[in-house]
C-alpha cells in the first residue's frame, strides 16, 4: 500500500511547476499589451449647427396694449305690460334676432278697445251739447242787444258754452290715452336685439305692475367689450383717443385668434385705486354675432405707431448675464453673440434700438445648440404661408433677400 502511493505524490509538484509557468506568460502578455500605445483616432471636423435665421428689417411698429374684458350688450331691456290683461298670442321665439317694432306679444284687446269707443261716444255727446249751448248763446247775445235779456244770462249762457269746450278737451285726452292703452296691448320690441328665454305663455295674465317681465332683449349689433388697462397706460390710451377711433381688437382668451375689431368707444372717469386700472369700452359691429354678451375675451389696443424701425422677430432676442443678446450670422458662416438693446416688443416682434443693422442675419430658432462662434447651416424663416424660402439651407455668406417676421 505504502509502495503503490509514492509515485502519485511525486507528480503533483511537477503539474503545478506547469499551471505556474502558464499564469507567468499570460500575466506579461497583458502587461505589454496594455503598455503598447494604441492607434491614434482621426479628429472628425466639428457638425454644422442647423438654424433658422431671419433678418433685421426695418418697419412700422403697432405699440399695442393687451387686457383682458367681458363682452356686454350696449342695450339690455326686460320687456313688461304696460296694462293688465289676458296673453292671447306670443308672437316670436326663444333666441329670435328680432327687428325694433316687431310685435311680440298681443294682450286681450276688448276692454280697451271698449273704453275706446267710450270715450269717443262722450266727446260726440259733449260736442253736441257744445252746439246746442253756442246757439243759445248767439240768442241770448242778440236778445241783450234789443234789451230783451239780461246781461247776467248771456255771461252764464257763455260759461256753459266754456265749460262745455273744457269737457270736449278732457274728452280728447280720454281718447289720447285709451287709445295709448289699446296700443299697449300689442308689445312690440323697443330695439333690434335677440331674445333671451319667455316668461310666459298664451292664457297668462299680465299685469302693470308685475317686475319678472315677458322677456329681455339684448342688443348684439353693435355690442361693448368692457376692459381694464393699468392707470400708468392711461396718458398715452388718452392721446390715442383724442387723435381719433382707437382700434381694439377682441381675441379669444388664448389670445390666438382674432374675434372682431372695433374702437374705443368710452374711458371711465375715474381710476380704480383698489386696482389701480382704468375702464374703458370698446365699440364693435359684431356683424358675424362672434362676440356674445357675458363672453370673457383678450384685448388688443392699438395706442401708437412707430414709424419705420429696426425690427426683428421676437423669437432671436436672448437673455444672458450681460443682458440681451443676439445670434448675429456672419459671412464666415459662424453665429457671434451680439449684444442688443430692445425698447419694446410683442406680438413676435421686437424693436431693436442699438446692436444690429438692416439686413443682419439673426437666429430665431436653433439658438440652444449654439456657441458663440459656432458654425451654422442656415435655413431662411419660413414665409407666412408656411414654406421654407428659397434660400433656405444656403451658406451663410450668399445674403438671401428676407422680411422680418
Amino acid at each position: 500500500m505504502n509502495i503503490e502511493r509514492e509515485p502519485r505524490r511525486r507528480r503533483w509538484p511537477a503539474g503545478l511547476a506547469i499551471l505556474m509557468v502558464g499564469l507567468g506568460s499570460y500575466a506579461a502578455w497583458r502587461h505589454f499589451a496594455q503598455a503598447a500605445p494604441a492607434p491614434q483616432a482621426q479628429a472628425a471636423p466639428a457638425a454644422k449647427v442647423p438654424v433658422t435665421f431671419a433678418q433685421a428689417a426695418k418697419s412700422d411698429y403697432p405699440v399695442e396694449v393687451d387686457g383682458l374684458g367681458t363682452v356686454s350688450p350696449f342695450k339690455t331691456v326686460t320687456v313688461r305690460s304696460r296694462v293688465d290683461g289676458e296673453i292671447t298670442r306670443v308672437l316670436f321665439k326663444q333666441g329670435q334676432m328680432v327687428k325694433q317694432g316687431d310685435p311680440l306679444v298681443e294682450i286681450d284687446k276688448r276692454p280697451y278697445q271698449a273704453a275706446l269707443d267710450q270715450a269717443v261716444a262722450k266727446k260726440a255727446q259733449d260736442e253736441a251739447s257744445l252746439r246746442n249751448d253756442q246757439l243759445n248763446l248767439q240768442r241770448f247775445q242778440n236778445l241783450a242787444q234789443k234789451s230783451f235779456e239780461s246781461q247776467q244770462a248771456v255771461d252764464t249762457q257763455q260759461a256753459l258754452v266754456d265749460q262745455v269746450k273744457a269737457q270736449i278737451e278732457g274728452d280728447d285726452a280720454a281718447i289720447a290715452n285709451a287709445r295709448t292703452n289699446l296700443d299697449y296691448t300689442t308689445i312690440k320690441a323697443p330695439f333690434t336685439g335677440r331674445t333671451g328665454f319667455r316668461q310666459i305663455d298664451p292664457g297668462n295674465i299680465v299685469h302693470a305692475a308685475d317686475q319678472n317681465g315677458i322677456v329681455t332683449i339684448a342688443q348684439l349689433q353693435p355690442i361693448a367689450v368692457q376692459f381694464t388697462e393699468p392707470q400708468d397706460l392711461l396718458p398715452a390710451i388718452a392721446r390715442a383717443f383724442e387723435r381719433g377711433p382707437a382700434p381694439v381688437e377682441a381675441l379669444t382668451s388664448d389670445g390666438q385668434t382674432v374675434l372682431s375689431r372695433g374702437t374705443l368707444a368710452v374711458i371711465d372717469n375715474t381710476v380704480n385705486q383698489a386696482t389701480g386700472t382704468i375702464s374703458l369700452k370698446a365699440r364693435f359691429d359684431n356683424a358675424d354675432n362672434a362676440l356674445w354678451p357675458g363672453l370673457s375675451v383678450d384685448t388688443r389696443l392699438l395706442v401708437d405707431t412707430l414709424k419705420q424701425v429696426l425690427v426683428v422677430p421676437e423669437d432671436a432676442v436672448q437673455h444672458g448675464p450681460s443682458g440681451l443678446f443676439a445670434y448675429v450670422i456672419g459671412d464666415d458662416g459662424k453665429a457671434v453673440a451680439t449684444p442688443i438693446q430692445v425698447s419694446m416688443s410683442g406680438n413676435g416682434r421686437a424693436v431693436v434700438n442699438q446692436g444690429l443693422t438692416v439686413g443682419q442675419k439673426v437666429v430665431v430658432s436653433g439658438q440652444a445648440r449654439l456657441q458663440n462662434g459656432a458654425e451654422v447651416e442656415a435655413r431662411q424663416l419660413s414665409s407666412p404661408d408656411g414654406k421654407v424660402a428659397d434660400q433656405a439651407a444656403l451658406p451663410a455668406g450668399d445674403n438671401p433677400t428676407g422680411k422680418a417676421d
